[in-house]
């Protein structure tokens, strides 16, 4: 059985067949998915959807793409939404610096505040980070996001900065880019690091995995990302998805008394 740690099923892309489709994903062999919010208005379709599947679990947190929403109102909503019983993880957050805005004061206003919301709740936390390298790793040392624990969500830094991470007991979700062509950097990290530190994500409907790159994203192609893994550790197909799924549960601590 699988485990997405990572997917947007509240997405517009969804909108027609989420419901049939969500169905689905237990004969696809997917016994737990975390939904994954972006946005305030994702937060409360998450925490709305999660109640409906027992195999779906949730995180809340704003985008630090989305951060120029909040405001001290909608923040403690946000608080009070992370403590819905099938909430599992504060997130995605960090930094994301490709687009000019939000402003990066801003951005890292958000990203501090929504690590302290972590740490009050004791939940992991889904740290999303592009092209914001070092700000990322200061900022998350500074909140000693060791004790915290979390995931790195769609990994795209250098192996040294893997290293740092690994150090710190962070996950490492990896996705469609690993079956990419281009994805020398990734197959490196992917390689050296431990089976133990990878979970596997499909942030659907985004990054489809080769062969089916392109189309609408959805958990049941994890599989090709797994056999990918399998291919870079050089170990059986069956050993990445037993180790990821024990890995998830760990990561998003869901013992046996509430798991399923």
């Amino acid at each position: 059985m699988i485990f997405d740690t990572h997917a947007h099923y509240d997405d517009d892309a969804f909108d027609e067949d989420r419901e049939s489709l969500l169905d689905s994903l237990p004969e696809h062999g997917i016994e737990g998915v975390v939904n994954v919010s972006a946005s305030l208005s994702s937060c409360r379709q998450t925490v709305s959807l999660v109640e409906s599947y027992p195999f779906l679990y949730g995180a809340v947190g704003v985008h630090p793409s989305e951060t120029a929403e909040l405001t001290e109102e909608s923040f403690a909503w946000l608080k009070a939404a992370a403590r819905s019983s099938k909430v599992v993880a504060v997130g995605e957050i960090g930094l994301d610096y490709y687009w000019e805005e939000p402003d990066h004061k801003i951005q890292k206003e958000w990203f501090h505040r929504q690590l302290e919301l972590a740490k009050e709740l004791g939940l992991p936390v889904i740290i999303h980070s592009r092209e914001a390298a070092n700000d990322t790793l200061q900022i998350l040392k500074e909140h000693s996001a060791a004790q915290l624990g979390g995931v790195i969500h769609c990994y795209s830094y250098s192996l040294e900065l893997a290293k740092e991470y690994e150090k710190m007991g962070f996950y490492f979700g990896i996705g469609g880019v690993v079956t990419f062509k281009n994805a020398k950097k990734l197959s490196e990290v992917v390689t050296y690091l431990p089976l133990e530190r990878i979970v596997l994500e499909t942030d659907a409907p985004y990054l489809a995995p080769v062969p089916v790159r392109g189309s609408r994203n959805f958990s049941a192609n994890l599989l090709y990302i797994a056999q990918r893994i399998a291919e870079l550790k050089n170990i059986s197909y069956e050993e990445v998805i037993t180790r990821t799924c024990e890995n998830a549960r760990k990561l998003y601590r869901l013992n046996g008394a509430e798991y399923g």
